[in-house]
């Protein structure tokens, strides 16, 4: 956009600040993602299903995982990303090795959970002390 005087300003997008909760579920969403990828590939090389099920099966996970991960903000995808939780652990039935890799990605999820609710509070409880958050303060000469 130009001004009249030939300057220009560039516009500034503001973005939402997200939770210490949401971030780090949606990471372990997003990290379960690349996981199902590599499942898909050991499905298809051992013929577990017919290929057209195991890269459908695969790509709708993958897509539900990544949807997860964008509403991880939100009490459905939290509780989306539960189900999920249950679903990597239950595709132990097709490969039995998955029982053992969906209950150590669930442990990450329980974590992320729990840590990210803590901090969360944390937050919460010093911006609650602290009405003046450093950055609404006017920049100082020295900075």
């Amino acid at each position: 956009m130009t001004e009249t005087d030939g300057t220009h300003r560039r516009r500034t997008r503001v973005r939402r600040l997200r939770s210490a909760s949401e971030s780090l579920l949606s990471i372990a969403l997003l990290l379960e993602a690349v996981l199902v990828f590599f499942v898909v590939m050991v499905a298809y090389g051992l013929k577990v299903l017919p290929p057209g099920a195991v890269f459908g099966g695969g790509a709708l996970l993958v897509v539900l995982l990544i949807v997860a991960g964008r509403l991880a903000g939100s009490a459905a995808g939290v509780w989306l990303g539960w189900v999920l939780q249950a679903a990597l652990i239950a595709i132990g039935i097709l490969l039995p090795l998955m029982y053992f890799i969906g209950a150590i990605f669930a442990v990450i999820w329980i974590y992320c959970f729990i840590t990210g609710r803590r901090l969360d509070r944390q937050k919460a409880t010093y911006l609650r002390d602290n009405p003046t958050f450093p950055t609404d303060q006017p920049a100082s000469p020295n900075n």
